[in-house]
């Protein structure tokens, strides 16, 4: 079982197996969900970190070919 302590102010430091267990650093933010009497910490992932994500091996392609493509998969029946 982990703890931490609360200071005066309500803050509290998120022991170092918490941090990794969340694969969050310094810096980054936290979400406290609270239901049933329990809480729940979920990192916030900024947008940025999913650039990269998606890999697309073909060749890249004009925002026009893919808003054409968009629009002739939409008029398929």
């Amino acid at each position: 079982m982990i703890e931490s302590g609360i200071t005066s102010k309500g803050q509290t430091t998120l022991p170092k197996a918490v941090r990794e267990a969340l694969s969050v650093e310094s810096g980054d933010r936290v979400r406290y969900i609270i239901q049933d009497g329990e809480v729940r910490i979920i990192p916030v992932r900024p947008i940025a970190r999913l650039f990269g994500a998606l890999r697309h091996n073909g060749e890249a392609m004009a925002l026009e070919d893919m808003e054409r493509a968009i629009v002739e998969g939409a008029t398929d029946s």
